[in-house]
C-alpha cells in the first residue's frame, strides 16, 4: 500500500512539472514568436521559409532546451539558433537561386514592359546582401542581422553574452565587411 502512495505521488508531481513546463514554453513563445519571425523574414527575404526556420527554432528548443545556469538566457539561445538557421536557409538556397536567376535572364529579356525588369534589380540587390552575409564571418553576420532587425545594443550584448559597450566597434567591423563583400559580389555580377 506504501508503494502506491509513493506512486501515486510521484506521478502527481511528474504531473505537475510537466504542465508547468508546458506552461512555461508556452510563454516563451508568446514572448519571443513575433521577433523571431520578423529576424527571420528580413533575413530571408520570404515570409514562408521564415516561418518554417520560426517553428524550427522553437521545435529545437521544446525537443532539447539549453541547460540553465547563471547565464541563462532562453530569448538570447532562440535569437542565435534562428540566425543560425537563416544564414544555413541563406547559404542552401544561394546555389540554387543562380540557376534560376540565369534561366529567368533570358525570360526577362524577352518581357514586353520595363516593369519586370525593375522587379529584377531589386530582386538581385537582396539576393546580393543575402550572398554578402552567407560569406560573411558568421558571428559578424549575426550582429549586424540582429541590429537592423530592430535590437538594441543592450538585446545583441545580452544575446550573445557579450558586453554592451563592445557591440558598437563589433557592429562597425561587420557593417565595413558587409559594403566589401557586397561591393566585390556586385562587380562580380557586372
Amino acid at each position: 500500500m506504501k508503494g502506491r502512495t509513493a506512486d501515486s505521488t510521484g506521478a502527481r508531481t511528474d504531473s505537475t512539472q510537466a504542465r508547468q513546463a508546458a506552461q512555461s514554453f508556452e510563454e516563451l513563445f508568446l514572448e519571443n514568436w513575433s521577433s523571431i519571425y520578423r529576424l527571420l523574414v528580413r533575413m530571408t527575404g520570404d515570409p514562408a521559409e521564415a516561418e518554417d526556420l520560426a517553428l524550427e527554432t522553437f521545435f529545437r528548443f521544446h525537443r532539447q532546451p539549453p541547460k540553465g545556469g547563471e547565464n541563462y538566457n532562453p530569448g538570447g539561445w532562440l535569437y542565435r539558433v534562428a540566425t543560425n538557421l537563416g544564414l544555413r536557409s541563406i547559404r542552401s538556397f544561394k546555389r540554387r537561386e543562380q540557376y534560376e536567376i540565369a534561366a529567368g535572364k533570358d525570360a526577362l529579356g524577352e518581357a514586353p514592359e520595363n516593369r519586370p525588369a525593375q522587379i529584377f534589380e531589386n530582386k538581385e540587390e537582396q539576393r546580393l546582401a543575402q550572398l554578402a552575409l552567407a560569406k560573411m564571418n558568421p558571428r559578424r553576420a549575426e550582429i549586424l542581422v540582429m541590429r537592423y532587425s530592430g535590437m538594441a545594443y543592450k538585446e545583441i550584448a545580452k544575446t550573445l553574452h557579450l558586453s554592451p559597450t563592445s557591440i558598437g566597434p563589433l557592429l562597425l567591423r561587420a557593417e565595413r565587411e558587409f559594403e566589401k563583400t557586397y561591393r566585390g559580389l556586385v562587380q562580380e555580377q557586372s
